[in-house]
Formats: structure tokens, sequence, C-alpha cells
């Protein structure tokens, strides 16, 4: 017990600094990397909660593919930092406001959570204790979910199709590969066999 306790507040404590480090950092290479620190503090919590397959996917996609892509685009465009700077007091007090919202909604839910009777029964999911987390979720979602699951699926398949079909653009006098006819030219075509005389070829 002592020693997840050790844990969570290890977690916890280096990821509130890793969380305020991606705001407060000027560079944004630096942000990049410390959400990705953020994003495993976050996953070992989940592990400490019991939520393995949470980790799992928040490791693998967020930290294995989204952070890294981000991290890709940051390298790959010129950020005028100087011109970021210049901008922050432009936006502080639409920043503040958002904030005070934010702030303002966990207030209500954790007062909600303090306040009301049934709360500590309410977080506590009835799931079956034999089978493990990852399973038992699997069992779930295959089993009484398996159409809106495929229906998600789906969704997602017309929205990629779509956006293919949208950003697609057909210019003309851009040259394309033709690979048939590449593969049906003969060598006759595509080779010349030059007879240089002795003395008159190129130095």
């Amino acid at each position: 017990m002592i020693v997840a306790s050790l844990a969570f507040y290890l977690f916890s404590i280096i990821g509130v600094i890793s969380a305020l480090n991606v705001i407060f950092q000027r560079n944004p290479v630096h942000c990049v990397l410390w959400l990705i620190l953020t994003f495993f503090n976050a996953a070992g919590l989940f592990v400490l909660l019991g939520a393995e397959f949470v980790a799992m996917i928040l490791v693998v996609v967020y930290v294995g593919a989204v952070a890294v892509l981000f991290l890709f685009v940051v390298m790959m465009l010129d950020i005028n930092i100087a011109v970021m700077r210049e901008g922050f007091m432009k936006y502080l007090p639409a920043g503040a406001l958002i904030g005070v919202i934010l702030f303002a909604e966990l207030a209500t839910v954790y007062g909600g959570w303090v306040m009301s009777p049934d709360a500590q029964g309410l977080r506590v999911v009835p799931a079956p204790m034999d089978l493990p987390n990852t399973e038992a979720l699997g069992a779930i979602l295959y089993t009484d979910y398996v159409y809106l699951f495929q229906s998600a699926g789906l969704i997602l398949l017309v929205a990629m199709i779509g956006a293919i079909v949208l950003t697609l653009r057909r210019r003309p006098g851009v040259r394309k590969q033709k690979i048939s006819e590449q593969v049906a030219r003969s060598a006759s075509e595509t080779l010349s066999v030059v007879k240089v005389e002795t003395g008159k070829g190129l130095s």
C-alpha cells in the first residue's frame, strides 16, 4: 500500500510539473516533449487505478502516434518564436476567461461528488472480478455494443474517404506515372546505343 501511494504521488507530481511546462515552455519542440512525459505519467496513474487498457491506449496511440506526429510537424514548421511571444498578451484575456470557466466546471463536478450522499456508490462500477480489465472491456464491447462499435468504424471509414475526396485536386499539365505503359515498353523503346568514334567522345 505504501509503494502504491508513493507511486501515485510520484506520477502526480511529475505529471503536474510536465503539464505546466507544456504551457509555459517557449520552445514548441520542448512543449511536445513535456507533453509526451505527461502522457507517460497519466498512463502510470491509470495503471494504479487498474485500467491497464486505457494506459496502453494512452501510450500506444497518444505517445506513439499523436505526440510524435506533433513533434514532426513542429520541427518541420518554421515557427517564429518572437512573434508568438508578442501575441501572448493579446490572447491573455481570452485564455484567462476559458481557464476560469474550466475551473468553475471542475469545482461544480467536484462539489457534486462531495455533497451527494450516493457519490461513493456511484464511483464503484460493478465488474466481474475473475476477468482482467482488458478482457472484461472487450467482452462488453464486442457483445452488448458490437453494433455500435461497427457503426463507429463505418462512420470513421466514411469520414476518411470523404476527406480524401475533398482534398483530391486534378490539375491539368501534371505529369503522372502510368505503370501499364512502363511495363509494356520494350528495350528498343527505352535504350539507344550510340557508337562514338575514337577520340571524339566527351572528355
